[in-house]
């Protein structure tokens, strides 16, 4: 099998192009394997490349245990990215993905901007809500809690696996769990808002998560942040616009770079 991996600030994953329809969707054991970081080709996740009648590709995502998936926006840029390497698209396409119908373009220095769907107001979160933590559904749901370093807390010493595990799994968010981004604030104006991600389905910290940059960018509107917002995630520079209404957020747009990094057989 031919295979291409991408990245999306760290964020990554093997893309297949299956257009012809080939790759067993219901094989979750072998998706997991060629996720596998010792075993397979290593990744966050899986996403096919697909026909859509309609849409210029449809993309099909799974997390590295194997089992499909809400949206996931890195790998929506990098999916984008793979369309126009594979000749499938130009610079501007519509697709499909499991959330519904989604916009992108890739700009002439190789960045990729999505157009999110709209999202509803933040919202205290089922749990920890006397600290602050907020809701948002980005696509794929995410728990949001701002540290306060006044205190000591520093997102750079930050038990990300050990609290995102233990809010992953809290049984509020039972059954499917959700995703948990812990940030700082940034010290000057202009300085990037700081995001550490614990991911569902990779059950662990990921380098970067697109969906949970743009509920960190809206949820830090709560506290003041206009658009565009600047994101800063262990694995590179992320930025998220929108337009603010009284009923949400709409015109939401992620923008990074997404990377081809290798291609081979398995």
């Amino acid at each position: 099998m031919n295979f291409h991996k991408y990245h999306g600030t760290g964020n990554d994953f093997v893309m297949i192009d299956d257009r012809a329809e080939a790759f067993d969707l219901t094989d979750q054991a072998r998706i997991a394997h060629l996720c596998h970081r010792r075993f397979g080709i290593g990744a966050d996740g899986l996403i096919l490349l697909r026909n859509r009648e309609g849409y210029d590709f449809e993309m099909v995502y799974f997390n590295s245990d194997g089992r499909p998936s809400s949206m996931c926006g890195n790998g929506g840029r990098c999916t984008v990215a793979f369309a126009k390497f594979l000749g499938v698209i130009n610079n501007e396409t519509t697709f499909l993905a499991v959330d519904g119908p989604h916009e992108a373009r890739v700009e002439a220095d190789g960045t990729v901007r999505l157009k999110m769907q709209d999202v509803a107001p933040a919202q205290p979160a089922p749990v920890y809500d006397e600290l602050g933590d907020v809701y948002l559904h980005t696509g794929s749901p995410h728990h949001v809690r701002f540290l306060d370093v006044s205190e000591g807390h520093s997102l750079a010493e930050f038990d990300v696996f050990g609290q995102g595990h233990e809010i992953r799994y809290d049984q509020a968010y039972d059954p499917a769990g959700t995703n948990v981004n812990f940030v700082e604030a940034p010290v000057e104006p202009g300085q990037p808002w700081a995001v550490r991600t614990y991911e569902r389905g990779v059950e662990n910290e990921t380098y970067s998560c697109g969906t949970g940059v743009t509920a960190v960018a809206l949820a830090a509107s709560t506290l003041g942040a206009t658009s565009p917002v600047r994101l800063s995630t262990p694995g590179g520079l992320l930025e998220v616009t929108f337009e603010q209404h009284a009923t949400g957020f709409s015109d939401v747009w992620l923008s990074g770079p997404a990377v081809q990094v290798f291609s081979g057989k398995i």
